[in-house]
């Protein structure tokens, strides 16, 4: 096991109900569980996101925390929360990082891989992202 590690999981999903395709807004909430699968506790400090519509448009999100939190997570702990993000396309996608310090002292950041935001398909899939 590495020591310092973390494992994250998305479940993007389209709002109809907060969408007017007719004026270019698509809205999609993401969950998002961040499982810590280290060896130290760390706590998560900011977030930094790339949104890419299909037109190309790409708009950066930087912040402290998720949500309002910054969670320490203990070894093997997962925390979960639920945001969300408007496009002006029906589909794009997402793409970000999250900076860490664990309670050691050391900083690290885990990449969290692209994953797509679809108003075109039913449903969701979940993405495990590492």
């Amino acid at each position: 096991m590495a020591k310092y590690q973390i494992l994250t999981e998305v479940l993007p999903r389209y709002l109809p109900d907060q969408s007017a395709p007719e004026q270019g807004i698509f809205t999609f909430a993401y969950t998002i569980s961040i499982t810590n699968t280290g060896e130290v506790a760390a706590q998560l400090i900011s977030r930094q996101w790339n949104v890419n519509d299909a037109a190309g448009h790409t708009e950066r999100v930087r912040g402290l925390g998720v949500i309002g939190q910054q969670p320490l997570l203990q070894p093997g702990q997962t925390f979960e929360y639920t945001s969300g993000t408007r496009l002006r396309t029906p589909t794009g996608t997402m793409h970000g990082s999250y900076f860490f310090v664990a309670e050691d002292g050391e900083r690290f950041d885990t990449d969290i891989p692209m994953f797509v935001l679809d108003a075109l398909s039913a449903g969701g899939a979940t993405h495990t992202l590492h």
